[in-house]
């Protein structure tokens, strides 16, 4: 997966107003905040940071989200998205993956409590003149409250488990009520980002939601029950000066997330869903599935199977099994 051309070109003209020393640091520090998962100081605190976060982290974040949309496309085909509502926006990250993924996307809604942000959000969709559906960006604190107006899709992409715990509860309430189909939460796919999601899944299914993705079933989460934490990657590539700002040399980077989609109707079941990377071996590979019954369990698809075994060579991970 790659950024659209015109983003990119939008990132490349606002690091070009960071000294490169700065921009360089400034990429280092954000690094070392997000590795440490310390959000009682916030990560972004001048122009530099916010230029290194679009070089640096936009792109993963895309990535991430736009795989997460993709499966509202895969689990519910023929369903028209014309309206986005992104709480906890940023640069408007989500708005660009949506509307990659969704030709059906007439306006959207981005609140975010940053008025720098909002500003950048702007700049960007401005830069690429027509190429996003009508945006309006709104001020507000979801740490405060916010109101909104009901849409086909809401998302909380890299913002719930930054709130704290009452905020993010009623935060979700108040989406879940906004969502006039699917609602996306979106976290690092690590063991906290993914205790924030099966929060919010819990917190969902009381209030009626049905699953959509990724789990294919309401179960209680057999990954949790095993002391594992269920999580996704996303290949991206990289341009030059990401690789530079990173220090990698390597032309892709991989995201990890975590995520639940909830849906407004009854999803249907179609499959398992693939939860580790497949292991493709001489005549056999080994899938880790998450079942619809709610279970773990691991399969082997042998050669003498030709039909699932020409799937399973194809099979990446967080794909569905049939």
């Amino acid at each position: 997966m790659r950024l659209p051309p015109e983003l990119l070109d939008a990132i490349q003209q606002e690091t070009e107003k960071i000294d490169r020393r700065r921009l360089l640091h400034a990429a280092t520090e954000l690094t070392e905040h997000y590795q440490a998962a310390d959000f009682s100081t916030p990560a972004i605190a001048s122009s530099a940071h916010r230029a290194a976060y679009l070089a640096v982290r936009l792109p993963a974040t895309y990535a991430a989200t736009r795989r997460v949309f993709s499966e509202i496309n895969l689990r519910s085909p023929g369903s028209e998205i014309t309206s986005l509502l992104d709480l906890g926006s940023g640069p408007g990250t989500a708005l660009w993956a949506a509307a990659e993924e969704f030709s059906s996307l007439q306006r959207a809604t981005l609140i975010e409590a940053d008025e720098h942000w909002l500003h950048m959000g702007k700049s960007l969709a401005e830069f690429t003149g027509a190429s996003l559906p009508q945006a309006q960006w709104l001020r507000q604190d979801l740490r405060s409250g916010f109101s909104c107006e009901r849409h086909d899709l809401v998302v909380i992409s890299y913002t719930l488990g930054e709130l704290p715990r009452s905020s993010a509860e009623e935060t979700l309430r108040k989406a879940w009520k906004c969502a006039g189909r699917f609602l996306a939460v979106i976290e690092p796919g690590t063991r906290r980002g993914f205790a924030t999601v099966l929060s919010a899944r819990s917190l969902l299914l009381e209030h009626g939601a049905a699953i959509l993705a990724p789990c294919p079933h309401v179960e209680a989460c057999p990954m949790a029950a095993a002391g594992d934490w269920c999580h996704f990657s996303q290949r991206i590539e990289r341009t030059s000066q990401h690789r530079q700002l990173k220090g990698g040399a390597l032309g892709y980077e991989d995201e990890k997330f975590s995520y639940v989609i909830a849906a407004k109707e009854p999803a249907v079941v179609n499959g398992a869903r693939i939860v580790r990377h497949p292991g493709k071996h001489s005549g056999h590979v080994q899938l880790a599935l998450c079942t619809p019954e709610g279970r773990l369990e691991n399969r082997t698809v042998t050669r003498s199977n030709k039909s699932a075994y020409k799937l399973a060579r194809k099979a990446e991970w967080g794909d569905l099994w049939p």
